[in-house]
């Protein structure tokens, strides 16, 4: 029984961005190479000397880089399991991937799709990062998978059965009440003691300023002094605190969709909610726009009004799908969420919404299983879902006082009357979490780096606006790009304005003197 409410909708690059840098495969196998590995580690300062050589051997690993097919190739990278003492306890590993240049390359370009817990291995092989052929021709496309994540040494917790359970059984009790907090509190603590169980240490090293120095690590090791990086969701976040911690070895990076690392955990869920239901609203006032195919009829705030009584309607009276699960109110609600991180597939849901009045549960289940990487004959393909609880553990600090947790539902139902009381309740999150949080949430400077584009689309319902306006002011050399649209990041799904001031950035050094407004 899952209490993730406030960040299970986490910031994550949408299928319709997956598909839209797909090229077609090579049909040669490429020649096994090795990378010349730059020397150039990041400071020791504070380290011992067994630490400092240990680091300086991870940093110059050269990486052998075979085939992998569809004209990839594919490396594997060794990593401490703490930067603090890098001689210390057995490496971990980092699954790499790369396309390689078309064209005369510039170096490589680092792509993230976000999460946390998205594998950006996938993301390259399945669209090669989403970048453009511009990009394609000039850049090493490079996508790894973040530790804890995917094909590197990985979070492991349940077997697919316990996973179900965790993700889609209904919490007892009315949300907040105290029948409700015990049984959500025991979720989550049975989640962590499984994490623990089957992760082992790992579990308290996959915090993203962690992440951050990998990154710096594999720069070094592909064989490039500065780093160029293309960030989308929650990519951004390492990629603004990889800025903070290395600004000297910051080349070209542009960070779409940001979350910030200022914000704390209330607040980025408050404006989650708020984006989610603007997008709500948005969708509301398209589908009655539309012809027949539109199942409200009336205002936008009748419409909102339907949606808040389907879901209050299946909270109370479970709607049992074929294979046994039971949908509840959490559960539509990430299906209602799923399609609103795209225009595109707005259409899906007038389809849930049809559906779940005659009674039924399929497509409920459908697109929340797409969200949750969870496949028809219940295999969890990617460990997303955990992934995504242990990294954000390490990440945020959560106010566990009833009464503060009490007060936040009350103001985030206020900004967001039908999502909004699904976002609450956020403290539980990581109640008696193995580990303690390793980051404090604050502004990020990169005092001394070079330009970094910050782009922001006006109507993102998973990274709010606000938080790339914030992040641009932050930083010391940040540039606001926005794209006046909705859904979830910018680049690659919104307009030639935004393509090519982010392809002339990266290829020509570009920075445009104002924000273009696109």
């Amino acid at each position: 029984m899952t209490s993730r409410g406030a960040r299970a909708v986490a910031a994550v690059v949408t299928a319709a961005v997956l598909l839209a840098g797909c090229t077609s495969a090579s049909q040669h196998k490429l020649p096994t190479q090795t990378s010349t590995p730059v020397a150039s580690p990041a400071a020791t300062d504070g380290l011992s000397g067994a630490d400092a050589a240990a680091q300086q051997k991870y940093y110059g690993q050269a990486l052998v880089w075979s085939d992998c097919g569809g004209g990839f190739q594919c490396a594997t990278a060794k990593a401490p399991l703490d930067w603090a003492h890098p001689s210390q306890g057995d490496p971990i590993s980092l699954a790499l991937i790369r396309k390689p240049a078309t064209g005369a390359k510039q170096g490589s370009l680092f792509v993230n799709p976000g999460g946390p817990g998205v594998s950006g291995v996938d993301f390259v092989r399945n669209s090669v990062g989403a970048t453009s052929a511009t990009l394609q021709k000039h850049f090493d496309i490079v996508g790894w998978d973040p530790r804890g994540v995917g094909k590197s040494s990985a979070v492991t917790c349940y077997d697919d059965k316990g996973l179900d359970d965790f993700l889609y059984g209904i919490t007892p009790g009315e949300r907040g009440s105290d029948e409700w907090l015990a049984a959500s509190k025991k979720s989550v603590s049975d989640l962590g003691q499984a994490c623990l169980k089957n992760t082992g240490q790992l579990l308290g090293h996959v915090d993203t300023a962690t992440t951050a120095h990998d990154l710096d690590m594999l720069r070094a090791n592909v064989g490039d002094q500065k780093l160029n990086y293309l960030g989308f969701s929650y990519g951004t976040m390492i990629g603004a605190i990889y800025a903070d911690l290395f600004p000297k070895t910051v080349g070209r990076m542009t960070l779409d969709g940001v979350v910030d690392p200022a914000s704390s955990y209330d607040e980025l869920t408050e404006l989650q909610a708020k984006g989610f239901e603007s997008n709500l609203r948005a969708y509301a006032q398209w589908c009655l726009g539309q012809d027949k195919s539109c199942p409200f009829s009336g205002s936008v705030d009748q419409v909102m009004n339907t949606i808040a009584g389907m879901l209050d309607t299946v909270q109370k009276h479970p709607i049992k799908n074929s294979d046994g699960r039971m949908l509840g109110a959490s559960t539509l609600l990430l299906a209602i969420i799923t399609p609103l991180y795209s225009t595109s597939n707005w259409p899906a849901l007038d389809t849930l919404f049809k559906d779940v009045e005659r009674g039924s549960a399929r497509v409920a289940f459908i697109l929340a299983d797409e969200y949750n990487d969870r496949d028809s004959n219940g295999t969890y393909t990617t460990n997303t879902a955990v992934a995504f609880q242990s990294i954000d553990c390490l990440d945020y600090t959560f106010d566990t006082d009833p009464a503060h947790m009490a007060a936040e539902a009350k103001r985030v139902a206020q900004v967001a009357p039908v999502m909004g009381p699904f976002f609450s309740y956020g403290g539980i999150t990581c109640w008696n979490w193995p580990f303690k949080p390793v980051r404090t949430p604050a502004p990020v400077h990169a005092t001394g780096s070079a330009p970094i584009l910050v782009l922001g689309t006006t109507n993102d319902p998973a990274t709010p606006y606000q938080e790339s306006v914030n992040l641009a002011n932050d930083l010391d050399n940040g540039h606001l790009v926005t794209w006046n649209g909705s859904g979830h990041t910018a680049y690659g799904r919104s307009n030639s304005c935004v393509s090519n001031t982010v392809d002339d950035y990266f290829v020509k050094g570009s920075v445009p003197a104002s924000d273009p407004h696109c």
